[in-house]
């Protein structure tokens, strides 16, 4: 019916800015065209549309029967008209009787309309989620908007996000304006667009901050095997590297502890604790306590209980403030700890029996990691996943392999 320059740049136009496929803006021109044909006619079975996609060009045409005697003039055409379009028909023959839109009453041309833009909508949530969904894991940057009671609308550009009070780290209070990083926990179609849910409180949100802050943690060298984290307070991160000339350590702390200040400072001070996974359990204890040094660890692996001995000035350090450096080294290496002074380990008579062992057969370092002992760190007191799950349940720590995650900056000073 129409070829229309016009048409065709508009379609080009909403394509660049809206992310909406032609093919699918003409599919909802010829939606809209088969609906004015039915408001005009009343049905819109033997209604066809043909639309040229280079051009934009269209026709739209009725599909009527020709017969001897008209009964329904919308599919049927009589055996005279149709032989003065062509001679050739005969009764039982099939004629396209093109449609003039301009020939569609103003109801059916609004109806028409608001096909099209109904169409546009859902395509551009549609858009939307499909964009926001592939982000669902990851980590955005996010504009303060406003407070919504206790939840805050965070703006991400194309669309909002709510961050939930049980997602907000405690004590932390946001400016109108300020950019944040934000943890995308789910993303959800709903009939107003996506519905995204962020969270600053995630121990993934630590792992995705390494993995953009520190190249070799990116592409893999150097794996972050465990996390554990108590928001807002302390995270201890687990790492081990695929190169035997890369620190894992070193890699996450950067020169002059750049990469690592980095990630502090984007959780407003939040200490982080980085330590070598060992794949001795006694070993990845031992680790797990700093900085608190530890004299010996015996860690059974069956059960995922340990026993630690720690020097008596290193206790309060161990265990650390309301039980935290204890409970963490639980949660990331998943043993249940239970950490005795020296003291405390020779009146029970436990320190005794492992001197005695130590020194009867005669045991060295390799031997004791062989079975499952260690020379090191560790407190008093037993801290286990399940004793805390309260704050943090497994459920909400742990994500693609890792433990519970809460680390820091090994300050062993603020510790004690």
């Amino acid at each position: 019916m129409s070829s229309n320059n016009e048409l065709l740049e508009a379609l080009t136009i909403l394509e660049q800015e809206k992310n909406i496929s032609k093919e699918t803006l003409l599919k909802a021109i010829e939606d809209s065209l088969v609906t004015a044909c039915k408001n005009h006619f009343g049905k819109s079975e033997n209604i066809k549309v043909i639309m040229n996609p280079d051009t934009c060009e269209y026709h739209v045409f009725q599909e009527k029967t020709v017969v001897e005697t008209v009964e329904d003039s919308v599919e049927e055409i009589s055996l005279v008209n149709a032989k003065l379009i062509d001679s050739k028909y005969e009764v039982g023959d099939i004629v396209n009787i093109e449609v003039k839109s301009k020939e569609f009453g103003r109801i059916a041309t609004m109806n028409a309309k608001n096909v099209i833009l109904q169409k546009i909508r859902e395509e551009e949530r549609k858009v939307l989620f499909d964009e926001y969904y592939s982000k669902e894991k990851d980590i955005v940057t996010g504009i303060v908007q406003r407070y919504a009671g206790k939840n805050v609308s965070i703006n991400l550009g194309k669309a909002d996000a709510i961050l939930t009070e049980n997602e907000q780290v405690r004590g932390e209070v946001f400016l109108p304006t300020e950019r944040i990083k934000l943890y995308i926990l789910e993303v959800k179609s709903t009939s107003k667009g996506p519905r995204i849910l962020v969270s600053r409180t995630h121990p993934e949100l630590v792992k995705r901050l390494f993995e953009s802050e520190v190249a070799e943690v990116r592409e893999g060298i150097v794996e972050i095997r465990a996390i554990a984290r108590e928001a807002g307070s302390r995270t201890k991160i687990a790492v081990w590297s695929n190169d035997p000339d890369v620190d894992p350590v070193g890699a996450c702390v950067g020169m002059n502890g750049a990469r690592v200040n980095a990630i502090v400072n984007e959780l407003r001070g939040e200490k982080i604790d980085i330590i070598t996974w060992n794949e001795n359990p006694a070993m990845l204890i031992e680790n797990a306590l700093s900085p608190a040094k530890v004299i010996s660890v015996i860690a059974d692996a069956e059960e995922k209980s340990a026993k630690v001995v720690v020097p008596d000035y290193q206790l309060s350090l161990a265990i650390g403030k309301e039980g935290q450096n204890a409970r963490l080294a639980a949660r990331l290496t998943g043993f249940k700890i239970d950490i005795k002074s020296e003291t405390q380990a020779r009146e029970s008579g436990d320190f005794l029996d492992y001197e005695n062992d130590y020194e009867d057969e005669e045991y060295y370092e390799e031997d004791y990691e062989e079975d499952g002992y260690s020379k090191g760190d560790y407190e008093d007191g037993e801290y286990s996943d399940e004793a805390y799950e309260g704050e943090y349940s497994e459920g909400d720590m742990e994500t693609d392999g890792f433990s519970e995650e809460e680390y820091s900056d090994n300050e062993e000073s603020e510790d004690q």
